[in-house]
């Protein structure tokens, strides 16, 4: 496996340079060592990737993002995880294949890059058919967009911030906004829209990008921009997911920062404007707030239970 692209690190927006193969710790917490928080069959996400048998997911440590609110701040702020090697990396990737789950969903799998790359080629080697899912944080090299579709078939990014001065605060860099729009552009040129609602989801042929955005407390200019923006670069029938989960996380709590929930209104406001945009495919959480959908990465079943939301 080549892993030139560890050195001088460059598969962020960060572009910190450390030579994560010599053992130094990139922005993302990691070196080029894989490391994995969990593996499993996951019901929570969008239904149009858990279906009846779950989303194959695979939770990378480290994260580029770091966002101060991020639910799973066990792995991303924390880099909770274990060390696997490539080879018990496709192993058990294959299991969950032979469980039946609908695709493979690897999330901030970024920053490992050069091991997913080759992780999808031996799977696809094997004979695995189902899509494989980019799930992160929208905080992405554009220009690297087109070489992640040789792998990926379905993109899942998160755009969280339409405001550089709240995207500053939460994770550092004010080019966020512009940083993940690119992102999104680059990814529906690369793999078109996801089309959730027809049956493709469940076979090879699924293909495209689906946006999420989780709306955070006091902040709803920041979200209605989001949708503006997004609606702007890609249109109509770019498929949206608006998350309503938000919980206050430890180090929110440290910097006294967006330490409530989303008031029911502030989240309803979001979605409608999304309407009134004319999107013409937008998930929502009708359970809304559910604390079901945080997942806890000290326990051995993280996210057991977990629910998303519907169309």
């Amino acid at each position: 496996m080549d892993l030139s692209a560890y050195r001088e690190c460059r598969l962020c927006p960060r572009l910190c340079r450390v030579d994560r193969s010599a053992g130094q710790r990139g922005v993302c917490g990691e070196t080029a060592v894989c490391r994995v928080a969990a593996i499993g069959a996951h019901h929570g996400e969008e239904p149009v990737f858990s279906g009846t048998r779950g989303s194959g997911t695979v939770f990378f440590s480290g994260c580029s993002c770091r966002c101060l609110f991020c639910q799973n701040w066990q792995i991303s702020r924390e880099n909770r995880g274990d060390e696997v090697s490539l080879e018990e990396l496709t192993e058990r990737a294959l299991e969950l294949v032979g469980q039946g789950v609908h695709n493979l969903n690897f999330v901030t799998p970024d920053h490992v890059w050069p091991h997913l790359r080759e992780l999808c080629r031996r799977l696809r080697a094997a004979g695995v058919a189902i899509p494989f899912i980019m799930n992160g944080s929208g905080y992405v090299r554009s220009e690297l967009v087109p070489a992640y579709g040789e792998g990926i078939d379905i993109f899942l990014p998160d755009v969280k911030f339409s405001d550089p001065e709240l995207a500053h605060r939460c994770m550092g860099d004010a080019r966020y906004p512009e940083i993940a729009l690119a992102a999104v552009a680059a990814m529906v040129a690369t793999a078109g829209f996801l089309r959730p609602w027809d049956e493709s989801f469940a076979t090879p042929a699924a293909k495209g990008v689906l946006v999420r955005h989780l709306v955070l407390p006091g902040q709803v200019e920041n979200s209605l921009g989001v949708l503006r923006g997004l609606y702007e670069r890609c249109g109509p029938e770019l498929p949206v997911s608006i998350m309503s989960q938000y919980r206050p996380m430890p180090a929110c709590t440290e910097a006294g920062f967006m330490t409530g929930t989303v008031p029911r209104h502030e989240y309803d406001e979001v979605c409608a404007l999304a309407e009134r945009l004319g999107f013409e495919h937008a998930f929502i959480q009708p359970d809304y707030g559910d604390d079901g959908f945080i997942p806890d990465f000290c326990n051995e079943q993280p996210f057991a239970g977990n629910r998303q939301g519907e169309t």
